[in-house]
């Protein structure tokens, strides 16, 4: 429970949709741009060169309070990640503000990026169930600032909105990129079940406040469209290669004919964004260039699509547009578990799309799409799910060698069990820095909802099950039972 709010920070109202309540967002978000160039990513803590990997387990329970959360950083080096160059982080942390309460669900939703411009990522944790003063579930983001030696809770700093309601659950989503040149670091976009709000670095802040000031959004918010999309997540690209990265929010609309995925696209500018149109596609979307020419390109999942127009979609759908000098492109190409060449069937439930992740896999210069489904069925066992890769090429995305695990699948450790929902996160990354980028796959329903996670590495073949290992909570010397460890993983 947060008191004292005297790093509060004013909110800015920026509804997507008219007259409709907005429902909560995934636990994480991707986000492939970063630091002080648009096509950097963003997840270097202590600018050692490596990637490292900020892991969520909303559901932990810390100083005896069930549900805190806490987060774990695996610092990246010429080993890649391993179990014991580890931070770990919670409201108990000295310095981290705030104290371990039941619900708070700390790390929920985690993003990195560069805020002030030092040349070390920072973390942002979002903590939606975090009650201020008697308003329950008001919400909270935590920044953990890097350094040459790593995160650290020293120093953090916190957000929340000017005036918290009951049940608003600021920080659900989260996203930080290059977005303007109107700061030297970037900028920190944060969702809540009502708003989109926007902070940058200020080194001057004032007394008692957090150094990051709201950016007006008034402008953007009047140039959307009134269509009715209930935003669920946020990711960015520099879809127009013009050096500042772009922002999608993507989510579903409600209304006469709900449940559709669409999203709302912002282009990065070095005036500050600027509002284009919106586009069919969500609520899930990562970001990378698949056909290596240099603009990225916008990948979106919609785990349940409803039928369209006659069309049975609710297997999931994965869509595609390619960036241009004019930025994203308004068609798209459309894949489901029944286009050719993709391993497995279309069926009722998978969730295929449920999570994305976009990056170069076996270092020939064109990204790879890393597909999700939570809910897909293996044999008569129920929602045990499963992971996609399919590959990049200049054509852009394509099925030639898509590969396909599960939990049953050879040299994947373990058995495929009802609820695991294997593939609910998956994270492309490359923290041996060798230009191949592995897979992470979380399962948070493993082990009664322990949640464990999946190391695949990668070769000049891509991702391949040889040599797959897992680890969870307890692997990495935090509370591990009823966890939800994997929950979230920053892109």
């Amino acid at each position: 429970m947060r008191k004292n709010r005297s790093a509060a920070l004013a909110a800015a109202s920026f509804l997507l949709l008219s007259g409709a309540g907005i429902v909560a967002a995934p636990s994480a978000v991707a986000g492939t741009p970063g630091g002080t160039h648009a096509d950097d990513r963003n997840s270097d803590f202590n600018g050692d060169g490596y990637e490292d990997v900020l892991v969520g387990a909303p559901g932990a329970t810390v100083s005896g309070h069930k549900g805190a959360g806490l987060v774990t950083v695996q610092y990246g080096s010429t080993r890649g990640i391993d179990t014991s160059s580890v931070g770990r982080f919670s409201q108990s942390t000295a310095g981290v503000a705030g104290a371990a309460e039941a619900g708070d669900n700390f790390g929920k939703a985690v993003a990195t990026g560069d805020l002030d411009g030092d040349g070390f990522d920072d973390a942002i944790v979002g903590i939606p169930g975090e009650d201020l003063g008697d308003t329950a579930d008001a919400g909270g983001v935590a920044i953990l600032w890097g350094s040459k030696q790593g995160l650290s809770g020293a120093a953090s700093d916190w957000l929340e909105t000017q005036e918290p309601t009951k049940g608003e659950q600021f920080g659900l989503s989260l996203a930080a990129a290059h977005l303007t040149g109107e700061t030297p670091g970037d900028v920190l976009a944060v969702l809540d079940r009502d708003d989109l709000e926007l902070f940058a670095y200020d080194a001057a802040p004032q007394p008692g406040q957090a150094p990051l000031r709201r950016q007006a959004t008034e402008r953007l918010a009047a140039a959307a469209e009134e269509r009715d999309i209930v935003p669920k997540s946020l990711t960015t690209g520099d879809y127009d290669d013009n050096g500042y990265a772009d922002l999608v929010v993507s989510g579903v609309t409600v209304g006469e004919e709900p449940g559709h995925g669409w999203s709302a696209y912002f282009s990065g500018n070095a005036d500050g964004l600027r509002y284009e149109h919106d586009l069919r596609g969500g609520p899930v979307a990562a970001s990378g260039d698949i056909n290596h020419d240099g603009f990225d390109d916008l990948v979106t999942g919609e785990p349940n699509s409803p039928d369209d127009g006659g069309e049975t979609m609710t297997g999931g759908l994965v869509g595609v547009r390619y960036g241009d000098e004019n930025g994203l492109k308004e068609e798209a190409k459309w894949w489901t578990q029944d286009s050719a060449g993709v391993p497995g069937t279309a069926e009722r439930g998978d969730g295929w799309g449920g999570d994305l992740s976009v990056a170069d896999t076996n270092g020939d210069g064109y990204a790879d799409v890393a597909i999700g489904a939570p809910g897909e069925d293996i044999g008569t066992v129920a929602d045990a799910g499963a992971v996609w890769v399919l590959r990049g090429a200049e054509v852009g995305l394509t099925s030639a060698g898509a590969k396909s695990w599960d939990q049953n699948s050879a040299d994947i450790p373990g058995v495929a069990e009802k609820g695991d929902k294997w593939g609910a996160q998956v994270r492309l990354t490359d923290p041996n820095r060798d230009g191949r980028f592995g897979l992470l796959a979380a399962a948070p329903g493993e082990n009664a909802g322990d949640g464990v996670v999946w190391v695949l590495s990668a070769g000049t073949g891509g991702v391949t099950a040889a040599g797959s290992w897992t680890y969870g909570g307890d692997s990495l010397g935090t509370p591990g039972t009823a966890a939800a460890f994997g929950a979230a993983i920053d892109e």
